[in-house]
C-alpha cells in the first residue's frame, strides 16, 4: 500500500472541557497518512485517479472548523470517518494535536490508526 500524506494542517475550532475552551477557538494541527494505490494515477498522470489532497484538506478543515467537540479523540474519529467514507481510504493514520492544551507542554493530542474494519 502506498501513502499520501499531509502534515501540519491547521484549523481553528471550539474544543475542550474547560469553560474558557468553550468560548475561544483554538488551533488544532492534523497530520494525515492515507493509504492508497498510487500506481494508476502515476501511469495516467490524471488527478481523477489520484487521492486529491487539496480536496481532502478542504473537507477536513471544514469539518474541524464547524465542530464543537469536547475531546480530541472525538474530533479525530470524526475526521477518520470522513476520510474512510468520502475518499474510500482503506487505511489511515491521523495525528491530531492541540498545542495550547497544557501550559508546560509543547503539544498534546492523539494518534489513531484505522482501516476499513474499524480497527
Amino acid at each position: 500500500m502506498d501513502i499520501v500524506y499531509i502534515t501540519g494542517l491547521r484549523a481553528e475550532t471550539i474544543i475542550g472541557i474547560h469553560p474558557w475552551e468553550r468560548e475561544e477557538r483554538q488551533t488544532v494541527i492534523i497530520d494525515l497518512e492515507l493509504g492508497c494505490d498510487t500506481s494508476r494515477p502515476a501511469r495516467s498522470d490524471k488527478i481523477s485517479y489520484a487521492l486529491d489532497y487539496a480536496k481532502v484538506s478542504e473537507q477536513v478543515i471544514a469539518l474541524v472548523e464547524r465542530s464543537e467537540y469536547q475531546l480530541v479523540e472525538t474530533l479525530a474519529e470524526a475526521v477518520a470517518r470522513l476520510l474512510t467514507r468520502d475518499h474510500n481510504v482503506p487505511w489511515l493514520r491521523l495525528r491530531l494535536s492541540k498545542p495550547a492544551a497544557l501550559e508546560r507542554a509543547d503539544d498534546v493530542g492523539v494518534i489513531i490508526e484505522r482501516d476499513r474494519r474499524g480497527r
